[in-house]
């Protein structure tokens, strides 16, 4: 049995495909079959049932994929250890960010990313949570920048920072006239909120008291865009949240529609996280330290309460 031969088996279990899995692992399908086919024979167990297609694993190939994922995350440790004895900080990173932090977060830490660690060839994706926790538990992303807590047993983090909401309302507003706004003045049947499947959605419902009261035939917009949200409130449709990086870049004719909370600000908890495994934790703290660096530059505010993003 080899750790290649392993590789493999985790190739076709995702791929549901021999001649797919042989293209992402780089060999001919007929050497990537060949070594499944010796692992199967010395194990004397059939891994894939072959006759299905999509190909699909069998209950004891299950198993055997579960472990093979321990067995390869461990072997990549080893070279994880010669990198940090030598302090090299280098090498492919793969890191997936949320659509809510990607566009302010991104133009802020990455140039002076890319300057303080050249080595390092970043794979950016702008992905969802649930995307993002599947792709690290898949071993396919090595960290991602997201909203916690999320309480996960497989999964770290590490808080970067925390950002306060601030109150987006226009003129039409019932609430336009408030200098600053609490949170007990929000009525989620007024309020402009992101698609299903943003951990911000998740949170602004949270923080929203009177959700309860909800009725579901109730005229409500919801976008995929936070700039689209905006856009809208424009159109005196409503009012809408914005994460405080968000507000940095909104036009000067827009900056009166601001309102900010009385302390303690509601605010988003924004972490980097990893697996439990702990692979490549010199990039990790290499990118926690940039970030951290500049952000301490941006917010300023102390006195916040963190909103849970997870969907009660």
């Amino acid at each position: 049995m080899t750790i290649t031969q392993l590789y493999y088996v985790l190739a076709v279990a995702e791929n549901q495909n021999f001649t797919k899995a042989a293209e992402k692992c780089f060999v001919t399908q007929p050497t990537l079959s060949m070594q499944i086919q010796k692992l199967e024979d010395e194990l004397d167990i059939l891994i894939f049932d072959r006759s299905k297609k999509p190909i699909e694993l069998t209950d004891i190939g299950r198993k055997i994929v579960n472990q093979a994922k321990n067995i390869v995350n461990e072997s990549y440790r080893i070279k994880d250890i010669v990198d940090q004895q030598k302090g090299f900080i280098g090498g492919e990173f793969k890191l997936g960010i949320i659509p809510t932090i990607m566009p302010t977060l991104l133009p802020m830490f990455l140039k002076s990313f890319i300057k303080k660690h050249p080595k390092v060839k970043l794979k950016i994706e702008e992905l969802t949570t649930d995307e993002i926790i599947s792709r690290i538990n898949d071993g396919h992303l090595d960290a991602a920048i997201v909203a916690t807590p999320l309480e996960l047993e497989t999964i770290k983090e590490r808080v970067l920072y925390y950002e306060p909401f601030v109150g987006y309302i226009t003129n039409s507003h019932r609430l336009h006239q408030n200098k600053k706004i609490s949170v007990s003045d929000l009525d989620i049947n007024d309020m402009l909120l992101l698609e299903d499947g943003h951990c911000l959605r998740d949170g602004v419902i949270n923080l929203c008291k009177a959700f309860k009261n909800h009725v579901d035939d109730k005229f409500q917009l919801e976008s995929g865009s936070i700039e689209t949200l905006i856009k809208l409130s424009n159109e005196g449709l409503g009012m809408t949240l914005l994460p405080y990086l968000h507000t940095l870049d909104i036009k000067e004719s827009e900056k009166e529609n601001l309102h900010c909370f009385n302390d303690p600000s509601p605010a988003r908890e924004v972490s980097i996280i990893y697996h439990k495994s702990e692979l490549k934790m010199q990039i990790i703290d290499a990118l926690q330290t940039v970030i951290s660096s500049i952000i301490r530059g941006a917010i300023a505010f102390q006195n916040v309460e963190i909103i849970s993003p997870l969907p009660k």
